[in-house]
């Protein structure tokens, strides 16, 4: 088997085909079903800009509901310097925060400082701060970009001119691994570090080089590797040195994320005849088929680091694929917890194991969503000038 023929099985079970993708309609804002646990707030800001970010981040978090006045708390952010904004939440008159958030910029700030009144209103850790990176062919070829969770501060962080496919941070924020077909024309991982931008190529075997991502403490690296034969997962260390194969299967093997104390590793393989999940102990061992009795079709999954019970997955469901959750403690059937228009592919948790953002997909667009698992609600997050955004991960700050 050719390495090209290799690199499409591969891909076949990291994405489904958006030959089966509905037509699209953009829909905006949508929300499933309706909250019975949503905290009414009152949001403002000392400046437009503020006032306009507080009712962005609070409408789309699924948690809260803005009114005017009379609200559970009411939240103020005033610009203080440059990167610093002061927050202040008040119940019944009374000042349950009032603290003073620094940042690298004043949205940066803003969203830490946001990210407070998220804690103190419901207890619930915030993910608004958190970076995402993710792929757009804006420039004319499918390249990594980076942004903050809501599409400001957008950069674009290689210029290989090549097919770049799945971005992964680093713990630290630091470093970013990702496939391109830059140079050889064949996929590669490469590393880039995001201060000094210098790229180096972190694995590089003959055949399909795929599918990298740290372990949560940053000293390992899982990857799927078909150099000696069909696509297999892999693990080495964070410089791509001493690489050594996990699992030993006749069958496709994708999309390794790891568990959030490290210790094992949740993937994708069609060792039943179909593209399901399978746990192993990350230093080898037995695999073992998550039991999700939900799809034929289950695949990308992502195991969140704030509620390490849930498994986010993307799933066939009918004619088109939705995002479900699967939770290891229950063990009962997995949830279909987006109800989108067009497909809902490539999950990736957000820090408070509640939300998580995805790619919704149709035959000729692409777009990055932010959901809250627990209330269905969906919002858009990527602009109308990245309309072919995917593939996106985040950075749990």
């Amino acid at each position: 088997m050719n390495s090209l023929l290799r690199t499409l099985l591969a891909l076949a079970v990291l994405a489904p085909s958006a030959a089966f993708a509905q037509k699209a309609r953009d829909l905006g804002d949508v929300i499933i079903s309706a909250d019975l646990k949503t905290m009414a707030v009152s949001v403002s800001g000392s400046t437009p800009e503020l006032g306009s970010l507080a009712n962005q981040a609070f409408k789309a978090h699924g948690r809260y509901r803005l009114v005017a006045s009379g609200g559970s708390f009411e939240i103020k952010f005033s610009a203080v310097a440059a990167n610093q904004v002061q927050v202040t939440v008040t119940r019944a008159g009374a000042v349950v925060l009032n603290q003073v958030a620094q940042g690298t910029s004043a949205r940066n700030a803003f969203f830490r400082a946001a990210d407070a009144a998220v804690k103190a209103t419901s207890g619930l850790k915030g993910f608004f701060a958190s970076r995402l990176a993710f792929i757009s062919d804006f420039s004319g070829k499918p390249e990594v970009f980076t942004s903050d969770l809501f599409f400001g501060e957008v950069r674009q962080i290689t210029k290989d001119n090549a097919q770049a496919i799945t971005p992964r941070w680093s713990p630290d924020g630091g470093k970013i691994l990702y496939t391109s077909f830059y140079k050889s024309g064949f996929p590669d991982i490469f590393l880039l570090d995001l201060g000094s931008f210098q790229r180096t190529t972190f694995v590089s075997f003959k055949g399909t080089n795929s599918g990298a991502r740290f372990s949560p403490n940053g000293s390992q690296v899982a990857m799927v590797l078909s150099g000696e034969g069909n696509p297999e997962i892999y693990v080495s260390n964070a410089q791509g040195r001493g690489v050594m194969r996990r699992t030993r299967t006749s069958s496709v093997e994708a999309s390794p994320a790891w568990s959030p104390d490290g210790s094992r590793l949740i993937f994708t393989s069609d060792a039943a005849g179909g593209p399901q999940l399978y746990i192993m102990p990350a230093g080898g061992g037995t695999m073992q088929r998550v039991s999700t009795n939900l799809s034929g079709y289950c695949a990308e999954p992502d195991w969140s680091a704030g509620d390490p019970n849930k498994i986010a997955f993307t799933a066939r469901v009918g004619s088109s694929y939705q995002i479900a959750v699967y939770d290891l403690a229950k063990r009962s059937p997995a949830v279909v917890v987006s109800k989108a228009a067009m497909d809902a592919v490539e999950p990736s948790w957000l820090a408070d194991g509640r939300h998580l953002v995805y790619t919704a997909r149709s035959p000729n667009a692409r777009s990055i969503w932010l959901l809250d698992t627990e209330t269905g609600k969906s919002t858009r997050l990527s602009s109308t000038q990245l309309r072919q955004a995917s593939q996106a991960s985040v950075w749990l700050r």
